[in-house]
């Protein structure tokens, strides 16, 4: 056969190129014969000797030449009435022309066929044009026509032909040899079965393929259904052109389209298509030789259950537990989950549900048998339930009462007939009098339990027309109930966990912010949706009637989020105690949170996983100084600051951009922003400005429209930002922190340079004991003056000038000596014999706070004394008392 059908191509192509040629043949001698007779047409001198007295002596020869040039078979001139004055056999001079002239005499050109022509070549099919000869005026003056024969046309056919036979006898050795190795090819697949054997074997497979009882499916790796038994159609409902078309082209229902899709195994598993419950088992083909692919196998459920007698009740109990394996667990909220479980099992199988939960469950706590018993949900679409089983009642059931039987035994308690359940009836007389009257006439009632711990149970009611439960409904019952007893479990746990969440967050932030006349502070705080995080806040007062600002984001949530937050809120509280500038403390807290990482990363974490790393944690430090009105600011990859001015208008000022905290050997850089009085300065983390639905640009811009406006207190503009917000709902946590800011009035401030001579230090006490009194502090005069003293000395004596000593009169009197040197003082105890030693000693007692800040250039010494009168009224007996506590007599 495919020798065959080779000659029969070589035969077409030859006979397609015979055809082919003649065409080409005639359209080059039409080519020809017109070129010809329009050059010779317009060639110089024909209309001159078609005007002269004897054209023929001119034309003749010039045709001839021309004739031969061109390699036509003649070339004729002719006059206006065809009388030929040229031919190749003179004998046909002056006779009239063969062929059509009128058109040509009108001016244009004839091209035909003609035969019959007396010419020396011999006859046979001529191609001849005629074209006209004009003169200048464009009249007619005379004809040239030009023929050739079709035959002298050179022909590619003759070349041709030896190549179309060398190719048609190669694609014949081909084809054979093909057909050779396409033989063997076929024995080996077919393991040498003859073709009556191959064709049994298909027929055997295909009659069992489409007698079985069980739908069959065999779908391509591209997701492509490959094949399917009459079954399988009748089970999903395919059209007739299912085979070899995508999945998703078949409509089918959208649980059993993504079973199919998942390439994932399967085995038995029960899923709808339909009005049907299918048993699914899905194989992969691979493995077994074939092509890569799924072997699907369909049982219908629904007609075993026909086959039983039994087919709509399973029909309809494997579709409840269906939709409650859907509905029920989808929240993870106690009371949701019980009403879940309440209203997919009415009216279907119930007209009433009730759910009675142990009252530390919906707590979330851990469920104990001593706790009483709240009836939590009851199903929906019951208008009477208020009226005759309240929600929110406390019940205690009796020893007699079904639910007691169903606690103690762990099984479904059936009470077929409520007019004769008188333990139930002796539970609430009144209630059951009530639930007789309106028709509720049979009970089960089952206890939720969980891994072993009993939740409450669950009431199953049934009034009016509806059958009485049988027997057979407690399986059914049990089932759907240990179903959501696990989804209440679920709930009550992440309620536990969550509780003890938030506990530990709001434990970790501040519960307010400590009394200071810096600036005026307003706060909010918004967990995200998703549950706890790591935003963090504080004010923290510092030395010199300064305050320091911070705002911290620990990316996450949960438990670990919480807990990483307070460990950094606590690090920058303790560092904030050492009074570090901001690009220093958030040095300290970039190693701290390097040092974390490693240790949580090196370490196994509980049951022997591994701790998470604190990742994405970002940090804003600012100190404001209310004496110059300037804050010095900081930033470890977080949002910088926004301030509204006193005017009402709106600056992102310029804060250098650090790396996030924890990726080590980054610098960080501080800016000074000097704000007038009543600006208020913003710090916010960036659930603020960056959310689901816009991004950093965006917030930012609604943020500045939200600020904007003058005389605003900072309760005001914190609430006007969050309202700004367009979710109600944010996706990570904000906090945000609005400050005021306020400025010493000069006449609270006092200063002075101090000479580095001990002589100097009496003078310099008495200008301060002045002051004092001019600010109306003589109570405390004494103990200020002596502070002053002791720290003055020190400063000229161990320390380095300049030295200068500052006043500030403040919610407390604040006392600053501060010098060159960046030596710090300490307390120690001195020895018997020491002359010195006890000046910080005595500070320390007659201070309420002191301590050391370091500056650019050098340090500050300062002490903090309340203005309260009675801590002045007992100077002397404490001082003396203390002295005498930390030495000897023999010292005095």
């Amino acid at each position: 056969m495919q020798v065959a059908i080779v000659v029969l191509l070589v035969a077409a192509a030859v006979t397609a190129l015979v055809l082919q040629a003649g065409n080409d043949r005639t359209r080059e001698a039409e080519r020809q014969s017109l070129t010809a007779a329009e050059t010779f047409a317009n060639a110089p001198g024909t209309v001159q000797a078609l005007n002269s007295k004897d054209p023929t002596a001119v034309l003749q020869p010039r045709a001839e030449a021309a004739r031969k040039r061109a390699a036509v078979t003649f070339i004729v001139v002719m006059d206006t009435k065809g009388i030929r004055y040229t031919h190749p056999d003179p004998k046909e001079i002056g006779k009239k022309f063969i062929g059509t002239i009128k058109p040509a005499l009108e001016g244009r050109t004839t091209i035909e066929r003609a035969r019959g022509l007396p010419l020396h070549a011999g006859r046979g099919p001529v191609i001849q044009a005629v074209v006209p000869v004009t003169d200048v005026r464009g009249s007619v003056v005379g004809l040239v026509a030009a023929g050739i024969k079709v035959q002298n046309v050179t022909s590619m056919f003759q070349r041709e032909l030896p190549i179309i036979f060398g190719a048609g006898a190669a694609a014949l050795a081909l084809s054979t040899s093909g057909m050779a190795l396409v033989a063997r090819r076929l024995s080996r697949q077919t393991h040498g079965l003859e073709p009556a054997e191959m064709t049994r074997m298909y027929e055997h497979h295909d009659a069992v393929l489409h007698a079985v009882r069980e739908g069959v499916l065999i779908i391509g790796a591209d997701g492509r259904l490959m094949l399917a038994n009459d079954e399988a159609r009748r089970l999903l409902e395919l059209p007739p052109d299912a085979e070899q078309r995508q999945l998703e082209e078949l409509e089918l229902d959208t649980d059993m389209a993504q079973l199919l899709a998942s390439g994932e195994p399967a085995t038995d598993e029960v899923h709808l298509a339909g009005d049907r419950l299918l048993a699914v088992n899905m194989r992969p083909t691979a493995p077994h030789g074939g092509q890569a692919g799924w072997v699907v196998t369909l049982r219908d459920t629904t007609e075993l259950a026909v086959v039983t007698g039994r087919a709509a009740v399973a029909r309809e109990r494997l579709t409840l537990l269906y939709e409650a394996g859907k509905r029920i667990g989808t929240t993870l909220d106690v009371v949701h989950t019980a009403q879940a479980l309440a209203d997919v099992a009415t009216p279907r199988f119930a007209d009433i549900v009730t759910v009675d939960l142990l009252e530390s469950v919906e707590r979330g706590e851990e469920p104990t048998r001593t706790a009483g018993m709240r009836r939590t949900v009851i199903s929906e679409g019951y208008q009477e339930r208020e009226e005759i089983y309240p929600v929110g009642e406390l019940i205690t059931y009796s020893r007699s009462a079904p639910q007691t039987r169903a606690l103690e035994t762990g099984r479904a308690v059936l009470e077929d007939d409520l007019r004769q359940a008188w333990g139930w009836r002796e539970q609430d007389p009144d209630g059951a009098s009530r639930a007789l009257e309106r028709g509720v006439h049979s009970l089960v009632t089952v206890p939720l339990q969980a891994r072993g711990v009993v939740l409450g149970t669950t009431n199953f009611w049934r009034k009016g027309d509806s059958p009485p439960f049988k027997e057979e409904d407690l399986s059914f019952v049990e089932e759907l109930v240990a179903r959501a007893a696990v989804a209440i479990d679920n709930a009550r746990r992440f309620t536990r966990e969550h509780a003890m969440a938030v506990t530990l967050q709001r434990s970790l932030l501040p519960q307010g912010v400590p009394e200071q006349d810096a600036l005026e502070v307003a706060w909010r705080y918004l967990p995200a949706e998703a549950g706890v995080g790591g935003d963090w806040f504080d004010v923290i007062p510092l030395p010199g009637a300064r305050v320091a600002l911070v705002v911290g984001d620990v990316v996450g949530h949960g438990l670990h989020a919480a807990a990483t937050m307070g460990r950094l809120r606590t690090a920058v509280q303790n560092f904030s105690a050492l009074d570090l500038p901001p690009d220093e403390l958030l040095g300290h807290l970039d190693e701290l949170v390097t040092r974390i990482d490693s240790d949580e990363s090196a370490g196994d974490g509980p049951q022997g996983r591994q701790s998470e790393a604190v990742t994405g944690a970002t940090c804003l430090y600012a100190i404001y100084d209310p004496v110059t009105g300037v804050c010095t600011t900081a930033r470890a990859g977080h949002p910088g600051p926004a301030v509204v001015h006193p005017d009402g208008t709106v600056t992102s000022p310029e804060v250098p951009a650090s790396p996030p905290l924890g990726l080590g050997s980054h610098s960080f850089e501080t800016t000074e922003l000097r704000l007038p009085e009543g600006s208020r300065l913003v710090l916010y983390t960036d659930g603020l400005i960056v959310n689901r639905d816009q991004d950093i640009d965006t917030g930012l811009v609604l943020l500045h429209q939200a600020l904007e406006g003058a005389g605003r207190t900072p309760e005001e503009t914190c609430q006007a930002a969050i309202d700004a917000m367009p979710s109600a709902h944010p996706s990570d946590d904000i906090a945000l922190l609005v400050a005021r800011t306020r400025l010493l009035k000069p006449s609270q401030v006092a200063h002075w340079q101090v000479p580095p001579d001990p002589a100097a230090v009496a003078p310099v006490r008495a200008e301060c004991g002045a002051q004092l009194q001019a600010w109306g502090l003589n109570d405390i005069g004494f103990t200020t003056e002596l502070i002053l003293s002791e720290l003055i000395t020190n400063a000229i004596r161990y320390g380095s000038p300049p030295i200068s000593v500052r006043l500030l009169h403040y919610r407390s009197l604040i006392c600053e000596v501060s010098d060159g040197s960046s030596t710090s003082p300490h307390v120690r105890r001195a020895a018997t014999t020491d002359e010195g030693g006890r000046g910080l000693f005595l500070v320390a007692q007659f201070a309420q706070r002191w301590g050391t800040r370091y500056t650019p250039g050098g340090k500050v010494i300062w002490a903090e004394q309340s203005l309260h009168d009675g801590a002045a009224a007992a100077t002397g007996d404490a001082l003396t008392e203390a002295l005498l506590d930390q030495f000897d007599d023999p010292t005095l």
